[in-house]
C-alpha cells in the first residue's frame, strides 16, 4: 500500500512539474531574479538524474549507466522536439569555443561556423540571437561549471578511499596486472582507431587509446561486497591493481593531453610531462601534510565540522589549480589532494570536540549533486543520429572488442592465481573514469561528435557486461 501511495505520488509530482519543465526549457517565462532560469535548468537536470539513478538502481544496474542513458534519451527527444536548451548543451564545449571565438573578434556567424560545424551552426544561431538566448547560454555555462566541479570531488573521493600505505604494499601481481591493463587497451585502441578511421590523425588514435586503458573499478567493487569475497585474494589483488591503473590512467591522460596542445610528439616534452607529474605528486605527498597542518592551525577557533569542511575544500581546490598550473589536468590534483587528506589530522583537535562526521562525509553530498549532472551532461551529448552511419558503428564495434580484450589479458598478470579471467572481468568497466577521459578528449577538439558517441557505447556496454560475467567467474571459483 506504501509503495502505491508512493508511486502514486512521483506520477502526481511529475504531471505538476511537466508544464514547468517546459516552460523553463523554452525560457517563455518571464522572471524578476535573473538567475530563476538557471535554478529551472539545473533542477530539471537533476530531476533527470535521480530518475535515472532511481531507475538503473530498481533494475540492478549501476547509477552511472542510469544517469547516462536518461541523458542521451532527454538529449536526443528533446533536440528533435526543438527544446533549445537541451539543442545548446548537446553541443558541449563547442557552444564556449564559440564565445572565445566571438572575443578574439570573429562575428557570430563564422565563430559558430569554426566551433560547431556547418551542419548545426545554422540551428545554433537562431538559438543564441533569439529573444532568451543569453539566458539559455547562462544556464548551460553553470550547468558546464557544475559538472566539472562534480568530477574534482569524484576524483577527491576516490583518493580518499585510496591509501599511500597500499599503492606501497601492493604485489607484483596487482602492479602487473595494472601495467598490462593499461598498455595493451591503450596499443588496442591505437591500433582498432588507425585500422577503422579513415585518414586517422594521431593525437584521436592516441586519445581514444587512453581513453580504454581507464578502468572504474567501484562497480566491480560493489559486486565483491555482495558476494562477501572482498577480502579475498582476488579482491586483494584487483583493487591493488585498480589503485595503480589510477595513477598510470592519470599520467597517461597528462602526457596524451600534452602532446595534443603542443600538437607534436616531443620525448623531451614527454619526458617532462612524466617528470613534472611525477614531481608533483611527490611533492604533495611530502609538502602537502604541511599545508593542510597550517590550514587546521587557521580554522583553529572554528567548529570542527565547519573546519573539516573548509580545510578539504581549499585543499582540493587548491591542488586541481596546481595541478593545472603545472600542465596536468586538475582532476589530477583532486586525486592526489585525496591521498594525502586524511581524518588524522584533526584528531589532535580538540578532545572535547569530536567530530562525528569524517571528511567523506561532509563531501559526499557535494559529490551526489553535482557529479549525476556530469553524466546527464554527458548523454545529452551523444547524438543518436551518428549511430546510423555505418563506420561509426564499426568503430564502436572495434573499440569495444580492444577494450575488453585488453583488460581480459591484463588477468594473466597476476601469476599466483588461477582463475585469470576473473580478475581481467574486474578491470573491464570503464564507468565514470572513461567518461572523464572522453569529455576532456571532447574540449580538447581531439574527438568529435560521431568518436565520442561511440566511446560512450563502449563505456556502457562493458560497464553493464561486466557485473554479471564477474559473478559467473566467481562462483566458479568458489
Amino acid at each position: 500500500m506504501i509503495r502505491k501511495n508512493l508511486s502514486l505520488s512521483l506520477i502526481l509530482l511529475l504531471l505538476l512539474l511537466l508544464p514547468s519543465a517546459v516552460s523553463a526549457a523554452q525560457f517563455h517565462i518571464s522572471h524578476n531574479d535573473p538567475i530563476a532560469p538557471v535554478i529551472l535548468g539545473v533542477t530539471g537536470i537533476l530531476f533527470v538524474a535521480l530518475i535515472g539513478r532511481f531507475s538503473a538502481r530498481k533494475l540492478g544496474f549501476p547509477s552511472v549507466i542510469g544517469e547516462l542513458i536518461m541523458g542521451i534519451a532527454v538529449g536526443n527527444l528533446a533536440f528533435y522536439l526543438q527544446f533549445d536548451l537541451i539543442t545548446v548543451l548537446r553541443e558541449g564545449p563547442a557552444i564556449f569555443s564559440t564565445i572565445e571565438y566571438m572575443l578574439k573578434g570573429e562575428n557570430l556567424e563564422l565563430a559558430c561556423l569554426n566551433a560547431v560545424g556547418a551542419e548545426g551552426t545554422w540551428r545554433i544561431l537562431h538559438i543564441l540571437r533569439g529573444e532568451h538566448g543569453g539566458e539559455i547560454l547562462q544556464v548551460a555555462h553553470t550547468v558546464d561549471v557544475f559538472s566539472r566541479y562534480g568530477i574534482i570531488f569524484l576524483l577527491f573521493l576516490v583518493g580518499i578511499e585510496t591509501s599511500v600505505d597500499e599503492m606501497r604494499k601492493v604485489g607484483p601481481d596487482s602492479s602487473r596486472v595494472a601495467v598490462i591493463g593499461v598498455l595493451l587497451p591503450f596499443l588496442f585502441g591505437m591500433l582498432a582507431s588507425s585500422m577503422l578511421i579513415e585518414d586517422a590523425d594521431l593525437n584521436t588514435s592516441m586519445f581514444l587509446g587512453a581513453t580504454l586503458a581507464a578502468t572504474s573499478v567501484g562497480i566491480t567493487a560493489m559486486v565483491l561486497q555482495e558476494m562477501k569475497m572482498e577480502k579475498t585474494e582476488i579482491a586483494h589483488i584487483i583493487l591493488g591493481a585498480a589503485v595503480i591503473d589510477d595513477v598510470l590512467g592519470l599520467l597517461m591522460l597528462a602526457i596524451v593531453s600534452g602532446i595534443v596542445i603542443t600538437g607534436s610528439i616531443d620525448l623531451i616534452h614527454i619526458s617532462l610531462t612524466v617528470i613534472t607529474a611525477t614531481i608533483f605528486l611527490v611533492a604533495t605527498i611530502i609538502i602537502g601534510p604541511y599545508i593542510i597542518r597550517l590550514f587546521v592551525r587557521m580554522f583553529c577557533r572554528l567548529d570542527i565540522v565547519e573546519a573539516k569542511m573548509f580545510v578539504s575544500y581549499l585543499f582540493v581546490m587548491l591542488m586541481a589549480w596546481m595541478a593545472n598550473l603545472s600542465g596536468l589536468a586538475t582532476i589530477v590534483g583532486a586525486f592526489a589532494a585525496g591521498l594525502i587528506l586524511q581524518d588524522a589530522y584533526f584528531e589532535s583537535w580538540d578532545n572535547d570536540r569530536k567530530c562525528p562526521v569524517t571528511i567523506k562525509d561532509l563531501i559526499m553530498p557535494l559529490e551526489v549533486i553535482l557529479v549525476p549532472i556530469f553524466f546527464v551532461l554527458m548523454g545529452l551529448q551523444v547524438k543518436l543520429e551518428t549511430f546510423l552511419q555505418q563506420d561509426v558503428m564499426l568503430l564502436a564495434a572495434g573499440l569495444l572488442v580492444a577494450a575488453v580484450a585488453g583488460k581480459l589479458l591484463s588477468g594473466f598478470g597476476a601469476l599466483s592465481v588461477k582463475n585469470h579471467f576473473a580478475i581481467g572481468i574486474g578491470m573491464m568497466p570503464r564507468g565514470e573514469v572513461g567518461l572523464i577521459f572522453a569529455a576532456i578528449g571532447k574540449s580538447l577538439g581531439v574527438l568529435n561528435d560521431a568518436l565520442f558517441s561511440a566511446v560512450v557505447l563502449m563505456v556502457i556496454v562493458t560497464t553493464l557486461l561486466a557485473p554479471p560475467l564477474f559473478k559467473d567467474c566467481l562462483k566458479r571459483c568458489q
